[in-house]
C-alpha cells in the first residue's frame, strides 16, 4: 500500500488515453498479433534528409552543450520570420521561445498565466491534454461544447455566456486534433472581438496549420487581424506534425513580450533547454525546402478522401469531412455503448485499434487517423464494418 497521500494538482493529472491505447496496440502487434492500428498522432513518413542532415553536421561539429533556455537565437530568428511571412504575424526573436515539443509551450503557457482561483475554456472536441494541463495549475476547467452541423466551431453567443473575470485564457486549435475542424476566419474576428472585451489571452494551437485540404477552409492565425489582437494570443507550433518531426520534441511559441517573459522563466527552471543539435535541424525545417511537406500534405488529402469515403458507407456511423490534420472523428450513438467500451471490444474482437473520444470530451465517438498507407485503411474499414455488422 502507498502510505504516501498526494494532494498536489500535478500528482492527480491522468495518462494520456491516446498515448496507453497506442503502446497497448504497439506491444500486441510486437507479440505477432495482426493489428490494425488507426490511433497513430504522428506522419508515418521519414524526416526529410536535409533536416536529418543537418543535426548530424550540428553533431559532429561539436553542437552537444547548453544553448540559451528559449533556444538558439538562429531558431528563434527563423521562427520570427517564418511567422510574419507565413502567418502574416508581427512579433520577434525576444518573443519566441522554443520548447521540448509543442505540448510544453502549451503547458508553460497555461502554467504562466492561471492559478487557483481563475478559469480557461476549452472547446469539445478537445485535445485530451488541456483539461490535465489547466487542473494541474489548480484553475477551473470551463468546456464549451461544439457540434458538427456547425463545422465544430464554438458558438460565440455562448462563448459569451461562460467567460468572466476570472477567466485568463481561451484554447483554440486550429486545425482541430481530434476532429480535423478549420474554423472560418469569421468565426476567428468573432472571438478576438470578445476577447478584447472581457480581457482574456487566446492560446492559438496551429500545430496541424500545414495539413489542409480545401480551398473554402484555409488556416488564419489569429494574431495576424490586427496589433490589438496580437498583444493578447499565444501562438503556439512546431515541427512535429508537417515536418514528421514528431520524435525530435521541437516546439515553438510567440506572445506578447511580458508573458514571454513569464513563460521563460518558467522553462528555464523546468527543462534547461531543448536538444541543442535538434535545434539545428529545426532551422533546417523552417528554412530548408519546402517540397516534402507539400508532398505529404497531398498524400494526406488523398487519404482523408479515401478514408472519408469507407466510412461513410458503413451503416450507423457519422461524421462530417474534415478540412484538416489527420484525423476522422466518428459518431457511434447508434451502438448504444460508449467510445471506451466500443475501442475495447473492437481491439479484442478484430485486433483494430483507434482512440475513444470519452478523453477528448466525446463519449459518443471514436477518433481514426488516417496518417498510414492505403492499404491500412482499407484493411481498416473491412475490420469495422465486421465488427459493427457482427455486434449490432
Amino acid at each position: 500500500m502507498n502510505k504516501f497521500k498526494i494532494t498536489g494538482n500535478l500528482g492527480m493529472m491522468t495518462p494520456s488515453a491516446t498515448l496507453a491505447i497506442t503502446s497497448k496496440a504497439k506491444a500486441m502487434k510486437a507479440a505477432g498479433e495482426d493489428v490494425c492500428s488507426l490511433c497513430a498522432g504522428e506522419p508515418d513518413f521519414d524526416t526529410p534528409e536535409h533536416i536529418k542532415q543537418s543535426a548530424i553536421e550540428a553533431l559532429n561539429k561539436g553542437e552537444t552543450k547548453y544553448t540559451p533556455a528559449t533556444g538558439t537565437i538562429e531558431f528563434k530568428q527563423a521562427v520570427a520570420e517564418k511567422l510574419k511571412n507565413e502567418n502574416g504575424i508581427k512579433t520577434s526573436a525576444e518573443q519566441i521561445i522554443i520548447a521540448p515539443g509543442a505540448k510544453f509551450c502549451v503547458f508553460s503557457t497555461v502554467a504562466a498565466l492561471c492559478a487557483p482561483g481563475d478559469n480557461a475554456v476549452i472547446v469539445a472536441p478537445y485535445w485530451l491534454s488541456y483539461p490535465e494541463m489547466i487542473k494541474s495549475v489548480g484553475a477551473e476547467v470551463r468546456v464549451l461544447n461544439s457540434n458538427p452541423e456547425n463545422n465544430y466551431e464554438l458558438d460565440t453567443d455562448e462563448l459569451e455566456k461562460i467567460v468572466d473575470t476570472k477567466t485568463k485564457l481561451l484554447i483554440l486549435n486550429t486545425p482541430s486534433n481530434p476532429t480535423g475542424a478549420v474554423y472560418s476566419r469569421k468565426t476567428l474576428e468573432k472571438i478576438t472581438e470578445l476577447a478584447l472585451k472581457y480581457n482574456f489571452i487566446i492560446l492559438a494551437d496551429e500545430i496541424y496549420e500545414k495539413l489542409t485540404y480545401d480551398a473554402d477552409f484555409p488556416h488564419c492565425s489569429i494574431a495576424s487581424f490586427s496589433d490589438e489582437t496580437a498583444n493578447q494570443v499565444v501562438t503556439v507550433n512546431g515541427l512535429s506534425k508537417a515536418y514528421a518531426m514528431t520524435g525530435w520534441r521541437l516546439g515553438y511559441l510567440s506572445a506578447p513580450l511580458w508573458l514571454t517573459k513569464r513563460i521563460a522563466a518558467l522553462q528555464s527552471h523546468t527543462t534547461s533547454n531543448p536538444t541543442t543539435f535538434a535545434q539545428a535541424g529545426g532551422v533546417a525545417a523552417i528554412r530548408g525546402p519546402q517540397e516534402p511537406v507539400e508532398m505529404m500534405r497531398q498524400a494526406f488529402s488523398k487519404r482523408r478522401d479515401l478514408i472519408y469515403s469507407l466510412i461513410s458507407n458503413i451503416e450507423g456511423l457519422k461524421c462530417i469531412r474534415p478540412h484538416g490534420a489527420f484525423y476522422l472523428f466518428s459518431d457511434i450513438s447508434f451502438s448504444g455503448l460508449d467510445s471506451l467500451e466500443f475501442c475495447a471490444k473492437l481491439l479484442e474482437q478484430e485486433k483494430m485499434a483507434v482512440i475513444p473520444g470519452t478523453p477528448f470530451g466525446a463519449k459518443n465517438c471514436i477518433r481514426m487517423s488516417y496518417a498510414c498507407a492505403d492499404n491500412v485503411i482499407q484493411d481498416a474499414t473491412i475490420r469495422l464494418q465486421r465488427f459493427i455488422k457482427n455486434n449490432f
